[in-house]
């Protein structure tokens, strides 16, 4: 590899709309995200899941069977 052509690879401070700030490494001075997982509906517990049914519930619910 060629010598000196890589970026400096530091740590830095992440920063998330909801307010929480964490290090992380990166090559950038700062990162500003939208979402984290301090405010993800995933890892907070507030994820809504949606049961769609079957080929068949929905054959039978669509022809009254």
């Amino acid at each position: 590899m060629k010598a000196n052509i890589h970026p400096e690879y530091k740590e830095v401070q992440v920063h998330c709309a909801c307010g929480n700030t964490f290090m992380a490494g990166s090559t950038n001075e700062e990162i500003r995200v939208e979402i984290c997982s301090q405010c993800h509906p995933f890892y907070t517990g507030q994820a809504k899941s949606i049961e769609k049914g079957g080929r068949i519930e929905r054959f039978n619910k669509k022809f009254n069977r």
